[in-house]
């Protein structure tokens, strides 16, 4: 790419800033047209709910800032890579993109997006291709070279199924084959596909891992989300709350940039809301089972005492061990009176925990939905915590920048 060309992708800044997801919206839509098989790939529930169009658009607006430099955003994109690697995205998968997103470009914007801006932006679009595919090449290798590891889809049954609170289920997932699976860092995810009748689609959902690893089965913690019918958003969750013991699901081979540092001693302050309790288990496991007892302080926030899964399993850990801190907030309660001390009531305060988490060396992880991690995140730089020792992951499609 010239200089030149590199100015006209500058100069499309305001129109990305302004229409970037009308332009998402109608790529979405006229890519899906040409290309109906591309639906089983792509989670429909944030096609319905505006995730992936808002997400792409920012991604795409970014990479317009940064065309000077794109090596900046070289950290956004190994996350991007590694949603990617968990669905099986494949290099050709790239030139479908790029014709449609070009195109969409030139009927959204009109008269504006003149040749030569097209053809500039038709050079980035492939630069970044490039970037992408050679990132994910990387991931894939690395997949391969584990024993155990694997690409694309692999068949795994599903041999016990646990209920862990009112609404979250937990899947014990054993290899059809009988062969070996790949071990994982504390923190990571497996994507998941289901066929969904209803859209008749396939559909994928990544799910972290809630145990740490172990050479026969992989545990995910599946919340049961409101939306069927006109909303697909929680199809695939409750799709898997009716599976039953003994089923086949297919799943891909663990991935995700968000986890424990290898063989770190600093101290764990892990913050999550909601169902984001599940990558802190495995962490919280891993810590146990490795015997390196590092000071662990677990922030938890929940709606009530009937949706806070585990609760009764880390209490008797907390019991057990002297490195094990927890401080757990509930929107409401049916017993308010008579909560144990480290119970409070109300949303997520860190202010109220500031005396606990504020250890030196300390690393932070924080899980949720993207107004608790923006709140927590926030919270933490107000108690002077640095960016660098903050580590958050995102449900959904990549949403927020922090870092």
């Amino acid at each position: 790419m010239n200089n030149y060309q590199k100015q006209l992708i500058s100069a499309t800044v305001p129109i990305l800033r302004e229409s970037g997801e009308d332009l998402t919206d109608y790529f979405y839509a006229r890519m899906f047209k040409h290309h109906p098989e591309l639906r089983n790939m792509f989670n429909m529930g944030n096609q319905a709910n505006g995730r992936q169009k808002s997400a792409l658009a920012n991604a795409v607006l970014a990479y317009a800032e940064n065309i000077e430099n794109p090596s900046v955003l070289i950290g956004v994109l190994k996350g991007i890579g590694s949603k990617h690697t968990s669905l099986n995205i494949q290099p050709e998968q790239y030139k479908i993109v790029g014709t449609h997103l070009i195109a969409s470009i030139k009927e959204v914007i009109g008269e504006p997006a003149t040749d030569e801006i097209l053809e500039a932006w038709t050079v980035a679009f492939f630069q970044l291709a490039d970037i992408m595919i050679n990132v994910e090449k990387g991931l894939y290798a690395e997949n391969l070279s584990k024993e155990g590891g694997w690409n694309g889809w692999r068949n795994f049954i599903i041999k016990r199924i646990e209920q862990e609170s009112a609404e979250i289920k937990s899947f014990y997932l054993y290899p059809q084959d009988g062969k070996e699976i790949a071990n994982f860092h504390p923190g990571q995810f497996i994507s998941v596909q289901v066929f969904i009748e209803e859209l008749n689609l396939l559909q994928p959902r990544q799910y972290s891992l809630s145990t740490s690893y172990n050479s026969e089965y992989y545990r995910i913690s599946v919340k049961k989300e409101n939306g069927m019918n006109s909303n697909p958003s929680g199809m695939v969750s409750n799709a898997m709350h009716l599976k039953s013991e003994g089923d086949i699901i297919s799943i891909s081979a663990p991935a995700g940039l968000f986890h424990l540092e290898k063989d770190s001693k600093n101290p764990l302050v892990l913050i999550s809301g909601g169902v984001g309790f599940t990558p802190m288990l495995s962490m919280l496991e891993t810590n146990m089972n490795a015997l390196q007892n590092k000071k662990t302080v677990w922030i938890h926030g929940c709606r009530n005492e009937s949706v806070h899964a585990f609760k009764n399993q880390i209490e008797e850990l907390k019991q057990n061990t002297e490195w094990l801190e927890t401080h757990t907030f509930y929107d409401t309660s049916e017993d308010e009176k008579n909560l144990p001390e480290n119970i409070s009531l109300g949303r997520v305060d860190l202010q109220k925990c500031s005396d606990s988490i504020l250890i030196e060396g300390a690393k932070f992880y924080i899980c949720g939905p993207e107004i608790f991690i923006k709140n927590q995140y926030e919270s933490l730089l107000n108690l002077n915590v640095s960016r660098e020792n903050i580590f958050y992951e995102e449900f959904g499609p990549q949403l927020i920048n922090l870092n």
